[in-house]
């Protein structure tokens, strides 16, 4: 455990990162792209700590950022996957932006920027270890556990606000939030299972809680975005369904 601390800490991005630079628009199509290549599941937390590291390092953005989130998924399915990921995949799913040999020569530019230190430190690493745990004090299938916790610690890697956090909080934290979700256990079962938690990832029970709250908050902020465009989207089609077939200049002149 120490030694993996010791890892996902010179995996992190650097402290001016976020002064310098911001990968939270790519996010969205980092997932897009992992779901529609079928990767798994680790591989999505993976390129995005590629990512946000190669941004942290680099003095200046690629002229193609679409071409490095590419990059950073093909490194990564590389190295979780036995079955990787193809360039030619990777093109197509960003609509041919970009050539294969374009995405290669972006592969060569992250490896070199990163000098070949690809490998991270990821929240998923964490999660058998902290499910073994919570199973052998009672907390519930290992199954839906996992599917929830992966659900929330991938979401936890498209949010900024969890930048730089340690990957063991995020695991714990995340895991911690599943089991309150799920609400099969007592208050008494659940404060155990954090102290458990928070002494398995070396942190205080305060911190834990905090990042648990934050994971909570996002996720209602997640779902109120998505309740709130649903209707928007509804009336932008109704609104598109009333316009007339004659133009605006030509309702206005008087006949």
């Amino acid at each position: 455990m120490k030694e993996t601390s010791l890892t996902s800490s010179s995996s992190r991005p650097g402290e001016s990162f976020a002064e310098r630079s911001s990968s939270d628009t790519k996010r969205p199509f980092l997932q897009k792209v992992c779901c529609e290549c079928g990767c798994g599941e680790a591989v999505f937390p993976l390129c995005v700590s590629l990512l946000d590291r190669f941004l942290s390092a680099s003095l200046s953005v690629p002229v193609s950022p679409y071409c490095l989130a590419a990059g950073c998924i093909l490194i990564a399915s590389k190295l979780a996957e036995c079955d990787n990921v193809t360039a030619d995949s990777l093109c197509a799913a960003a609509e041919y932006s970009f050539l294969p040999s374009g995405l290669r020569e972006m592969e060569r530019l992250v490896l070199a920027t990163l000098r070949w230190d690809t490998a991270a430190v990821t929240p998923q690493d964490f999660l058998p270890l902290f499910l073994a745990s919570v199973e052998g004090r009672g907390g519930g299938s290992s199954d839906t556990l996992r599917r929830h916790s992966d659900t929330l610690a991938a979401m936890c890697a498209c949010d900024s606000r969890f930048l730089g956090a340690p990957p063991s909080v995020v695991a714990a934290a995340s895991l911690n939030c599943a089991l309150r979700g799920l609400g099969n256990k007592g208050p008494a079962q659940l404060a155990a299972i954090c102290e458990a938690l928070a002494e398995l990832c070396q942190a205080d029970l305060v911190v834990l809680q905090c990042y648990s709250d934050m994971i909570e908050y996002a996720l209602r902020q997640r779902l109120r975005s998505g309740v709130q465009q649903g209707p928007v989207e509804k009336e932008e089609e109704e609104v598109e369904n009333e316009r007339p077939g004659t133009p605006t200049d030509m309702r206005e002149i008087d006949f």
